[in-house]
């Protein structure tokens, strides 16, 4: 069943759906080495890999597993980059978070602001029980962005990718529906842990 794709605002931030004037934008963040360095492929070179992008994110919400969403700064209009939801799966009620920001703008929050908002979303309107996320090991910032907004370590997938012939190891991390705070003021942890 189609997903709707929302429009979504914090204090900072718009998400909202990808248009096709998205894709020089879209394409500028994904050529960047910096913000490419932790994925698991290179970065990109061919300029149609931001219209295959767009048409993927149409497709999620029309075969109804996700969304994705770009992000816009409120105070200027400008690209901030992309979080998405995706893998959703109704039975089990689960999905999969990800997310890739501008490197000029990371260190100030934006990260945090925009993983909250689309779980919030998320947890709201598909009643999600579990969202999994995974990131590089080596990727501390990404990671201490999953834990402050609740997400737990769970394990390590060993030798997950190989990139230009670097081999890295993923973290994957877990964030259940009763240690979610929707307040946003970090998570509830069960007594006792």
């Amino acid at each position: 069943m189609p997903v709707a794709t929302p429009l979504l605002h914090t204090a900072r931030l718009r998400l909202r759906p990808f248009t096709d004037a998205d894709a020089e934008s879209l394409f500028a963040l994904h050529r960047s080495a910096r913000v490419m360095r932790y994925w698991d492929s290179p970065p990109w070179r061919d300029p149609a890999r931001a219209d295959r992008f767009i048409a993927v994110c149409r497709r999620v919400a029309a075969d109804g597993t996700g969304a994705r969403l770009a992000v816009d700064r409120v105070q200027d209009g400008a690209f901030v980059g992309w979080c998405a939801l995706t893998d959703w799966d109704p039975v089990h009620r689960s999905a999969s978070l990800g997310y890739c920001l501008v490197d000029a703008l990371w260190g100030r929050g934006y990260a945090t602001e925009v993983a909250h908002a689309v779980l919030r979303w998320g947890f709201d309107t598909w009643d999600l029980n579990r969202v999994q996320a995974e990131t590089d090991t080596r990727n501390e910032a990404s990671a201490r962005v999953l834990e402050k907004v609740g997400f737990v370590r769970e394990g390590t997938l060993r030798e997950d990718c190989v990139v230009n012939g670097e081999v890295s190891d993923t973290w994957v991390f877990g964030l259940i529906r009763r240690e979610w705070r929707p307040d946003g003021r970090g998570f509830a942890r069960p007594t006792g842990t």
